[in-house]
């Protein structure tokens, strides 16, 4: 391979088992995260990862430089240059010999090969392989791109689990990474028939970014389909999808999707409502970003749930607001004098709100088939392999949106403990079910009150999930905000372009200064990623969607 130069080692720079330096000509262009070979002793290669690139020259200080130019003048040629080199410290990550003594002063260091980039990043023989993306190294005419890929059983288990991405609004693609994987994973999984099986529920948060995920990117470039056959994907969108929307009478008045009626006339989407028969003990959803020291607001659920008091016979949701009303008028403790009337009060301003606000919750379900009603529980009891359940709440109000995806993990935990249908042997429930979630910071920051039963349920998925087969695919603005329990036990991390301000934060400390500022100027399509089996960060590259992309929202 082409020789770029040689390794320096000082009396105050010294090389170490982690890390060297070495000189190389000021014109080369090698950027951060470069692999580079140094040839060590018998007959060994080192591989190093570039992290920081410096240009010294023999100027004792600034004002030198500054008399060298005439005294300032900007305008004067120098006739002769001072002399100057480039030096690189790199980072050891790997030994052709699991030889880990320094590298010598002197030791020749070359561009690497792609077997060489793959061996030192630990690409090679991947086990289980699931394609993430891509990496390009050096420039034309020394550019090489590698395939880079996941062992799969430590993304969706059974050796690791969770994936978390982070990254800016808009430009960091979080959702279009997040369905790039998935979308591999479903290729991966269709037609597999060894007992494994895997099937996803998303949830739509924004627009209608994931509304048509089955429908082809027409706007797909030779030049990305080429990257999609690199990665041994296909350019076909997602299959076996199926969309929940919230129950309106009016359905574009709780939906961005525009082509709801044409998805329920070719049985695609179907309408979901919560029943109040069935769902009335899963209101304390509603109030999991109320602080409740106390624990009053739980009280009062478990009071309602019970039948306590005036709430034995009551048979729908108008009933029950009206029995709540009932509490906040003076005097009026029930038979539990530890809840107070404020505390009724507080409880009905936003309970009420939340059921004045939406129509998903309705006392029953139509019968008549053309008019495609579901509850949500039911149809996710019933989710099947390879099956994608795309769940829309990007219009409902942020009370409500917590209350459909809190029920959505109870569901799924449900049917994975075998506590809700009797009737499905387990050969017929799939063995992984993946739950994508956007913007998890409303569910799991630091700021959720510890009461919440959404974070317990998220801290229970990330802690205890991968054993049941329930994985958790998340992203958010800032990676930072999220509780640290839920963040901690995600085995797979995408950073993507982020502020200075973000890079700054304790969870950023371990990442080198000069990635540090590589991560606030990431291009669109670009990731840092974790993962344990790589033995670096890597600057990853992925292709653009290979589903429908709606502008404009």
């Amino acid at each position: 391979m082409k020789q770029i130069g040689k390794i320096i080692a000082t009396e105050k720079a010294p090389t170490t088992v982690d890390e060297f330096f070495f000189w190389t000509d000021k014109e080369l262009i090698i950027k951060p995260f470069d692999v580079i070979r140094v040839n060590h002793i018998k007959n060994s290669i080192t591989f190093g990862v570039v992290e920081e690139i410096s240009h010294l020259t023999d100027n004792s200080s600034f004002l030198a430089g500054y008399i060298s130019s005439d005294f300032g003048d900007v305008n004067y040629q120098q006739y002769t240059q001072r002399i100057g080199m480039n030096y690189v410290r790199a980072k050891v990550v790997g030994n052709s010999q699991g030889i880990y003594t320094p590298v010598l002063d002197g030791s020749s260091v070359s561009l690497a090969n792609e077997d060489d980039v793959k061996e030192a990043l630990g690409l090679k023989d991947i086990k289980n392989p699931l394609p993430s993306g891509y990496i390009e190294m050096y420039e034309k005419p020394d550019q090489i791109t590698i395939p880079v890929h996941f062992n799969s059983q430590f993304l969706i288990g059974p050796e690791g689990a969770h994936l978390n991405i982070s990254g800016i609004s808009g430009l960091a693609s979080k959702t279009s990474y997040a369905m790039f994987l998935l979308k591999a994973i479903q290729d991966q999984y269709l037609g597999k028939d060894d007992g494994e099986s895997v099937a996803y529920v998303l949830l739509n948060v924004k627009g209608r970014d994931l509304l048509a995920i089955d429908e082809p990117n027409d706007e797909l470039t030779e030049d990305d389909k080429s990257i999609y056959k690199m990665l041994k994907l296909n350019t076909t969108p997602f299959q076996n999808v199926k969309y929940f929307y919230p129950y309106s009478k009016d359905i574009v008045s709780s939906t961005y999707g525009r082509d709801v009626k044409s998805q329920m006339e070719l049985g695609k989407a179907e309408l979901y409502k919560y029943i109040f028969e069935d769902d009335k003990e899963s209101i304390d959803l509603l109030f999991s970003n109320v602080d409740d020291p106390n624990q009053t607001m739980e009280s009062i659920v478990n009071y309602i749930a019970t039948g306590q008091g005036g709430f034995g016979n009551i048979t729908n949701w108008n009933d029950l607001l009206k029995e709540v009303q009932e509490n906040t008028k003076a005097g009026q403790t029930g038979k539990d004098k530890e809840i107070t009337v404020l505390s009724w009060r507080k409880f009905y301003r936003l309970f009420r709100k939340t059921i004045e606000k939406t129509t998903i919750f309705s006392n029953s379900l139509s019968n008549k088939p053309e008019d495609c009603e579901t509850r949500l529980k039911n149809s996710i009891l019933n989710i099947k392999k390879n099956d994608v359940y795309v769940i829309d709440v990007a219009k409902l109000d942020e009370e409500t949106q917590g209350f459909v995806f809190g029920d959505v993990m109870r569901s799924i935990y449900e049917l994975k403990l075998g506590q809700a249908h009797d009737d499905r042997s387990e050969a017929d429930i799939p063995s992984k079910i993946v739950i994508f979630i956007d913007e998890l910071n409303k569910y799991a920051s630091k700021e959720v009150p510890k009461s919440s039963p959404i974070l317990r349920q998220l801290l229970d998925i990330t802690e205890r999930g991968r054993s049941l087969g329930i994985i958790l695919f998340s992203a958010e603005q800032f990676k930072s905000d999220i509780h640290d329990r839920v963040k901690g036990n995600c085995a797979t991390h995408a950073y993507g372009r982020t502020n200075a301000i973000e890079v700054s934060k304790p969870d950023y400390q371990y990442v080198p200064p000069v990635y540090k500022s590589m991560l606030t100027r990431l291009k669109q399509g670009e990731y840092v990623v974790q993962n344990p089996i790589f033995r670096s960060l890597l600057n990853i590259k992925f292709p653009k969607p290979i589903y429908r992309q709606f502008k404009n929202g």
